[in-house]
């Protein structure tokens, strides 16, 4: 079930603990985590995405 859970964006941002701000120029450079944007404009991270995100942040460290 875990990596199907999809996160919202504010819950994205505390895991991770950044700014909205800091996120989006993370975004740009397109080093932030992968996101879904729902038809009513919401954006959603799958938990996998996000975990793999951390994975990826770990081995450039």
């Amino acid at each position: 079930m875990a990596s199907t859970e999809k996160l919202k964006l504010r819950e994205v941002l505390e895991e991770i603990e950044m700014s909205r701000a800091a996120f989006y120029r993370l975004r740009a450079r397109g080093k932030a985590p992968k996101l879904i944007k729902l038809p009513n404009g919401q954006l959603r991270c799958r938990r996998s995405d996000l975990d793999a995100w951390w994975a990826k942040c770990e081995m450039s460290a």
